[in-house]
């Protein structure tokens, strides 16, 4: 890790999970062009976000990353990307009440087209082709011809990126965040909601707040804060070559950053020490992620750490837990109590999707809500047992009605799985799943904020 890094030294490592391209010159060629395309984001963004998870790092922020299991060319609609812009927005003043704190939002958006899978060939009906790998890779179609990773994909991601982020940022400074919209809107899910009585009275609070700071003259006419919101994309550095193409030197200070998405993650499956992966994410000036699963042992997550976070700076490193609601509590301590013994700062959020997928009865892929809030819940209790920071939660979700995770309010069941599943690869929490995971969330985050109170209180 001590060799000189560029951004082309991870070519020198092995390089997980990448697609084989038939034609290499037509690789070359795009990679080429897309070098000198404009940036997708600003340096000084990046460097926003991060003085913004160092917040989260040191237990004043928390952070919410949420978006599509994996975005496609054929759904790129503006109403499907208002609608979850809409969401993580409503779920971010649910979670600022409850945790009475700012919250960082993180779309998985505006980038996240390439997944790593658990296999490189699917079968379907005794055909095996290759998998379905993203839409910046290959196609989704089960053909041969659609299942060929072409490279000129990669400039359809970018152009579709650049037309996201267009459109966010137009709805982060324009007016849609309003905060008295957004509670309105929040206040229309519990009307429809079954369980929606169970949260009125934090909803009831929460416009109890907004009328006072109305009456003190704190409005969306007076008060840019309150009608313009920050809002930032990542998405998974999976696919290399893409990444390198957009990679910057930044002309204030002649670092260099992935100019693909303000934040990068590394996958469970390509966090090896001495991967391309790691080797890449080492020198980039972005803040990034990395997945964490239940085989990471101790001496491993701190050799991560120190690879990815050498300087131990706050906002930098985001450890993402992604255990299962079975292995959470027998595995997360040790690893939180190790880091906090070594004084890594890392901000811990929990994934509550990835280890809780199981297949139905009726042969659809998807989650049960009950596990996705278990999950969450542990996570919460354990750092509450160890005196650190629940420092944020990493869901797939969509702004749509899909029925694709079981249970929750809606109580979809394996038979309903059927009715609106539209995912291209994992199974997102809907609108309602979403925002009902917030509440409950909100409220796990109030009473670890009171109970912190009381222990303060009581000392002193």
């Amino acid at each position: 890790m001590s060799a000189k890094w560029t951004p082309q030294s991870w070519r020198g490592k092995e390089a997980l999970h990448q697609p084989v391209y038939p034609d290499a010159q037509a690789l070359v060629d795009v990679e080429t062009r897309l070098s000198t395309f404009p940036p997708l984001v600003f340096a000084g963004e990046t460097r926003n976000l991060k003085r913004q998870l160092a917040e989260v790092a040191n237990g004043k922020a928390f952070l919410l990353q949420g978006g599509d299991c994996a975005e496609s060319f054929a759904e790129f609609h503006p109403d499907n990307i208002r609608d979850s812009f809409r969401v993580i927005l409503q779920m971010a003043v649910v979670l600022t009440f409850g945790a009475a704190c700012p919250v960082v939002k993180v779309g998985r958006m505006a980038g996240q087209f390439a997944k790593p899978r658990s296999s490189p060939m699917e079968e379907i009906d005794g055909v095996e082709l290759p998998s379905y790998l993203g839409d910046s890779i290959n196609g989704m179609d089960f053909t041969s011809e659609s299942r060929i990773p072409d490279p000129e994909r990669m400039v359809q991601s970018f152009n579709q990126s650049a037309a996201m982020l267009n459109l966010l940022r137009a709805f982060a400074q324009g007016g849609y965040a309003d905060l008295h919209k957004v509670h309105r809107w929040t206040l229309g899910f519990l009307e429809r909601s079954p369980q929606g009585e169970r949260y009125r009275e934090l909803a009831d609070r929460i416009a109890e707040c907004l009328d006072f700071m109305g009456a003190c003259g704190i409005t969306s006419q007076t008060t840019p804060v309150m009608r313009e919101t920050d809002f930032f994309t990542s998405h998974e550095a999976l696919l290399l070559p893409y990444e390198e193409a957009l990679t910057r030197i930044d002309s204030t200070t002649g670092n260099w950053y992935d100019c693909s998405a303000h934040m990068l993650w590394i996958g469970e499956r390509t966090r090896q020490l001495d991967g391309a992966h790691i080797e890449f994410m080492r020198g980039i000036g972005n803040p990034i992620g990395v997945k964490v699963g239940p085989s990471v042992s101790e001496d491993d997550l701190l050799r991560l750490v120190d690879a990815l976070n050498p300087d131990n700076e706050a906002g930098r490193l985001t450890l993402i837990s992604r255990m299962g609601d079975d292995k959470i509590e027998e595995r997360l301590p040790e690893l939180v109590r190790a880091l906090k013994r070594e004084g890594r700062i890392v901000i811990w959020a929990c994934d509550p999707m990835h280890a809780n997928t199981i297949k139905s009865s009726t042969g659809y892929k998807t989650r049960p809500f009950d596990r996705i809030l278990a999950e969450t819940r542990s996570f919460i209790a354990v750092h509450k047992a160890e005196g650190t920071h629940a420092g944020g939660i990493h869901i797939e979700m969509t702004g749509q009605d899909v029925t694709e995770c079981l249970g929750g309010a809606q109580e979809i069941t394996e038979q309903g799985l059927s009715d609106r599943y539209h995912t291209h690869c994992d199974p997102r929490l809907n609108a309602s799943q979403a925002l009902e995971l917030a509440f409950l969330v909100a409220e796990g985050l109030k009473q670890e904020r009171l109970q912190s109170e009381d222990r303060i209180v009581t000392a002193s």
